[in-house]
């Protein structure tokens, strides 16, 4: 009964926890005041280092040009000096391994001095460029055996340097890539960088077309937008299956789910709005441009979204900004979810991937303008991915393939794993157009009139929006929205920018020497729509019909990460990944058989909570009570025997379902398909058998925290 109490206790204590008060005083700390305090930015460079080092560092940054090593002594000392002002005393190389999660190793500035009595900060320009963590601890793919465990993290100027603060110091993060003794790619960061180099490359081939003569540096950009979860923790620790798999593996659903669309955009909770505040304060002192808040479709799930920057940058700080929520949430009492399906029967948890591409020169390269059918450039550039996404199709439904996003891709709240694009009503029709011969007109923008006189007449767009889209345009980018909540988008950014090279590449070499350039233009763009328009789709991706469509249309539809996967190493992904100098082979294998362990991993992990949770939790309850009705119903004169004999019922499909999730355990081994296809769905009967058991047993017995209280009660 030691269970019932706690639960009990939980309910209780959040019950009688006052009311949030103020902690943030805005009149004295201003979020203009706060942005970016604790980043070394290029304000502050200017004002540390000398006008050469400065602009040799901003050419870097800003252009994509060599970094000079010559600069980096300066550039340590100064970074040194201004974090120990702001109270530093220890720095680390911040990289992100193919765990998809953040890795740093500490090192003091100080070193004692000669006297015995002193300490000396130091910290030079090479020890900024490069650290030596073990490369053959972190996944690998068997690029680094155990007794070749060299790998070195090298500085990315082009990422900002920061600090983080701890109530009992501050360390200067500095952000890295992360490679092995002998050149592999070990990280997420190294194929974004040269991912965006490839791209700029070739996005400068189809500007000079256009005859532009000053072409500033092309970097893709992005702003991921990130759902999750907020519960009590006082909750969270109550269910061992959230604390171990971050997801509940039992819970019957609550009489109110997400039905009445009640909590989407609703009023937030005070103690989730003084988290959300503390949450944009951090961010903001990160650099990190917060830009919205609200409510999301399930109970307890919440959304935050940054202004868009540089793909590299934005990728790091997404990282960031899974931490900040984990962190604050655990100063408010609450545990942030970010798994993409942590309560069944509710809406998962995405992280939309809004990227475009641009420079400073010709600006937002995927902008249509007023009139898309007259803007050729944006034509090609758009042309360019819908080509890239129909070709490499597989490679996009791998890159965002994970056991938690199995679960909530194609469930009627996510895009299903079928990967088209959504152009909407106006490209869609200038597209036609261009298909049936030449593009002449383009649907304007209209004006809806509410029919209110107090109310304003309102700029209404030339399409709809569609949110059943895995890869949509959105006026002036594409939202890759099949990513998963608690995934790193470095893969995914790293997709979208090499295929879209390729498409870049291909369409260059169409183009070049062209005598008649718009005819080619035309020509080129009607090939792409003649053999590619196929992954045009404008109508509902939850359909059932649309997946009846897209199997005649020959879209493929890879529904889990084993049958995924494999796209990785496909021989057109190889290709394409070594011809722009991204990843080779070798690099693609080690990341499928990174990914297919983690899969198997992360199933085996939820597999063995059900069976700790099944057997040492719900089944010695339901023994016990059916024991009880039946001593019960021999006293009442069979009251009491229809709910003993659907417990036992439930009872013998439990401890069924367990032990044929045992078996199928056993034999699953190192494959993916197996996990997927035997161990899951042995998991699932065994959580069908217990749900029920939840709904027979009284309440007050019952040990694990509900749904009802975890969603509802914050």
């Amino acid at each position: 009964m030691k269970q019932q109490s706690s639960r009990a206790s939980a309910v209780a204590d959040i019950a009688s926890r006052p009311t949030p008060t103020r902690t943030i005083n805005y009149h004295e700390e201003s979020p203009e005041d706060l942005f970016g305090v604790n980043t070394f930015s290029l304000a502050v460079m200017e004002q540390t280092l000398g006008a050469g080092t400065y602009s040799s560092l901003l050419e870097t940054i800003q252009d994509g040009k060599k970094l000079d090593g010559k600069v980096a002594d300066e550039v340590a000392d100064a970074m040194r000096a201004w974090a120990m002002s702001k109270g530093a005393t220890h720095f680390t190389h911040v990289f992100y391994p193919l765990t998809g999660f953040t890795a740093e190793k500490h090192d003091s500035f100080y070193d004692p001095g000669g006297d015995g009595a002193t300490a000396i900060s130091k910290f030079k320009g090479k020890t900024l460029i490069q650290g030596e963590p073990d490369a053959s601890s972190f996944p690998n793919g068997g690029i680094r055996a155990t007794h070749t465990a060299r790998g070195y993290t090298a500085w990315d100027p082009t990422s900002p340097a920061y600090l983080i603060e701890n109530p009992n110091g501050t360390t200067l993060c500095i952000p890295t890539s992360f490679v092995s003794w002998t050149g592999e790619a070990l990280d997420k960061k190294t194929p974004v960088l040269k991912s965006m180099q490839a791209l700029d490359k070739q996005a400068r081939r189809i500007l000079n077309l256009f005859g532009h003569k000053e072409i500033a540096h092309v970097s893709a950009s992005a702003g991921p937008e990130q759902e999750y979860f907020l519960i009590d923790k006082a909750f969270y620790y109550s269910r061992p299956d959230l604390l171990a798999a971050g997801r509940t593996l039992f819970g019957a659903p609550s009489p109110k789910g997400q039905e009445f669309d009640d909590h989407y955009f609703g009023v937030i909770p005070d103690r989730v709005m003084a988290f959300m505040y503390e949450v944009d304060r951090e961010l903001f002192k990160l650099g990190i441009p917060s830009k919205t808040r609200h409510n999301e479709v399930a109970p307890g799930q919440f959304e935050i979204a940054p202004v868009y920057e540089s793909a590299n940058v934005a990728s790091d700080h997404q990282q960031l900004v899974m931490t900040t929520l984990k962190k604050v949430a655990d100063k408010h009492g609450l545990v942030c979810l970010l798994h993409e399906k942590p309560f069944a029967g509710l809406n998962g948890s995405g992280k939309h991937v809004n990227w475009s591409l641009g420079n400073s020169t010709q600006k937002n390269l995927l902008d249509p303008g007023d009139t898309p059918h007259e803007n050729a450039q944006f034509l090609v550039f758009a042309g360019a991915v819908i080509r890239a996404v129909d070709k490499f199709a597989p490679l996009l439904r791998a890159v965002v393939a994970s056991a938690g996003n199995d679960h909530r891709l194609g469930a009627n709240e996510a895009p299903p794993a079928i990967i088209s694009i959504f152009l909407g009503e106006q490209l869609a029709d200038v597209f036609e157009q261009i298909k049936a011969g030449g593009a002449t007109t383009s649907k304007q923008r209209g004006t809806l009139n509410i029919g209110v006189d107090t109310l304003p007449e309102l700029p209404k767009d030339a399409g709809d929006r569609n949110r059943t889209s895995p890869f949509a345009f959105t006026g002036n980018r594409f939202e890759f929205r099949a990513v998963g909540s608690n995934q790193s988008i470095a893969g995914p950014l790293t997709a979208m920018n090499t295929i879209v090279t390729e498409s870049l590449d291909y369409i260059a070499g169409k183009l070049e020497g062209a005598s008649d350039l718009n005819g080619a233009i035309q020509e080129v763009l009607e090939e792409i729509l003649r053999d590619h328009g196929r992954v045009i789709f404008n109508g509902d991706g939850y359909s059932e019909e649309w997946h009846a469509e897209a199997a005649e249309r020959g879209l493929p539809n890879l529904k889990t990460t084993p049958d995924a996967l494999p796209a990785l190493t496909s021989p057109e992904v190889v290709e394409i990944f070594e011809k722009y100098g991204i990843l080779t082979e070798a690099e693609l294998h080690s990341r499928q058989e990174v990914y297919s362990e983690q899969y198997c991993g992360y199933v085996n992990v939820e597999a063995n909570l059900v069976a700790e949770i099944g057997r040492t939790v719900i089944f010695p309850l339901a023994i016990e009570y059916a024991k009880e009705l039946a001593e019960a119903s021999a006293v009442l004169g069979g009251a009491g025997r229809v709910t003993m004999e659907k417990v036992k019922e439930q009872a013998i499909a439990l401890e069924g379902a367990l032990e044929k999730l045992d078996e199928f355990q056993a034999a699953a081994g190192d494959d993916p398909k197996a996990w997927g296809t035997t161990v899951v769905p042995a998991m699932l009967e065994a959580r069908a058998a217990g749900d029920a058991l939840e709904a027979l047993i009284p309440d007050e017995r019952w040990p694990l925290p509900t749904y009802q209280e975890m969603l509802f009660i914050k």
